[in-house]
């Protein structure tokens, strides 16, 4: 049975769908539209971005958290540019720091950054919208109804789970007017969203441990607070007490 249906189930995956269209199609225009983004799934489709030109990804923000936020100081949430790139580079800051830690997806979040900073790829951060869904849109040049190139659209976000090892729900659109219709709705999304600027991700870089600039004393410091833990900021006892036990 055919169907445009797949579940990332055994080879069915989408990180295969991307590979395949990356591969086989002549993509001179890649859009994403997403809840969730995570710089390792960047990194896991780098490789076939590089003949690409043009890369937009769009990002929704924790409207909610926002909103709560400002009604826990009883005010009225206002939605602008500052706040929304804000809480992206929360948002990017816990991915990086919250990665498992090996040197691939060091070198990925870093090749990431560099894509940005270099101007390979563009990023704006939706300011009003909740956005739920995932929308992956390849256009060939020239687009037209004979070269139609297609849409993916599911429950994948830009994730490394969400190419390969989670459990989703995708399909995989051909129809131009299909492509047609996701193209206009990511340019009316994209028209209202918030720039991010490439500098700014390039700061973001200095404010991780990405940060090349460390003190030998730094290097120090984090090294006591990976042994010892949080104690370490709040027991100043902490070391003594551990020297304590080394005895026993």
């Amino acid at each position: 049975m055919s169907t445009k249906f797949f579940t990332n189930s055994n080879d069915n995956t989408l990180f295969e769908k991307f590979k395949g269209v990356f591969t086989y199609s002549k993509v001179a225009a890649f859009d994403a539209l997403v809840g969730y983004f995570r710089s390792s799934g960047y990194f896991r489709i780098r490789q076939y971005l590089k003949e690409v030109n043009q890369i937009r990804i769009l990002v929704g923000i924790n409207v909610d958290n926002l909103i709560g936020d400002a009604a826990v100081k009883g005010l009225e949430f206002k939605f602008n540019a500052n706040e929304t790139r804000d809480e992206f580079f929360k948002r990017l800051k816990e991915d990086i720091q919250g990665a498992d830690y090996s040197k691939d997806v060091e070198e990925g979040i870093l090749e990431f950054i560099h894509d940005v900073s270099a101007g390979k790829i563009q990023i704006k951060a939706h300011p009003d919208k909740n956005i739920h869904a995932k929308i992956y849109i390849f256009r060939p040049e020239p687009f037209n109804s004979h070269n139609s190139g297609s849409v993916i659209t599911g429950s994948s976000n830009l994730t490394l789970p969400g190419l390969e090892t989670n459990f989703e729900f995708n399909v995989d659109l051909r129809d131009f007017d299909d492509v047609v219709f996701a193209t206009k709705t990511f340019d009316e999304l994209w028209s209202e969203a918030i720039d991010i600027n490439p500098e700014d991700v390039e700061a973001t870089k200095d404010a991780t441990y990405l940060n090349e600039d460390f003190t030998p004393f730094e290097i120090y410091i984090k090294f006591l607070i990976e042994y010892f833990g949080r104690s370490i900021e709040y027991d100043p006892e902490s070391i003594e007490d551990q020297k304590l036990s080394f005895r026993k």
